[in-house]
């Protein structure tokens, strides 16, 4: 299992509703199953819609950037924005909506200050490329290149509080202690 996913599991409540934003093809939603919890998905892509299907998982295909207005406010314990919210248009109305949707919000994100990310920009001086942002800067659906120290100045400027922030690599959790410059994922709990 991806620790994203494991730190996830481990933040959600059993028999919690749950939104995930951007739910890919239904992984982590059907991995939430065991909890007991009520879960749906949101999707832009066509593809991932149908395997999700396939996986018995409920969603919709919609566009975030869009609003949420077919929700009630409160409608969610918990909302999930996996590695989505970088690559949506609008990321400040897709957490105001995330936000007045649901109770908490889950966001992970891939960090742009990482030092590895910074070292290719500077000593290459080219757009960075990782195992996990493998895309050429024309084509990569990460549009709003996001740095703990942004997301953490996101949050203050925009009334979001901080509940608990980790900050991780592919396989461990790292110190909260110079994450932005030595951790390539962060993953922030949120509330009003």
């Amino acid at each position: 299992m991806r620790l994203d996913h494991k730190l996830i599991l481990g933040l959600i409540n059993e028999n919690a509703t749950v939104l995930d934003l951007g739910c890919g093809d239904g992984t982590l939603l059907k991995l939430l199953e065991h909890k007991n919890i009520h879960g749906q998905g949101i999707e832009i892509n066509s593809d991932l819609v149908k395997k999700c299907l396939n996986k018995g998982i409920p969603v919709l295909q919609d566009d975030i950037d869009q609003g949420f207005s077919g929700y009630k406010s409160g409608s969610f314990d918990f909302v999930i924005l996996n590695k989505t919210l970088q690559a949506t248009h609008k990321p400040l109305l897709v957490m105001q909506e995330a936000l007045r949707v649901g109770t908490k919000v889950l966001v992970s994100f891939p960090n742009f200050g990482y030092l590895v990310v910074r070292s290719q920009l500077f000593f290459g001086g080219k757009m960075p490329k990782s195992h996990d942002l493998p895309f050429e800067w024309y084509n990569t659906p990460n549009i709003h290149l996001v740095t703990i120290k942004d997301f953490r100045l996101f949050c203050k400027n925009n009334n979001f509080k901080i509940l608990q922030s980790l900050f991780y690599n592919e396989n461990t959790v790292l110190p909260s202690l110079g994450a932005n410059l030595f951790s390539p994922y962060a993953l922030f709990v949120l509330s009003n």
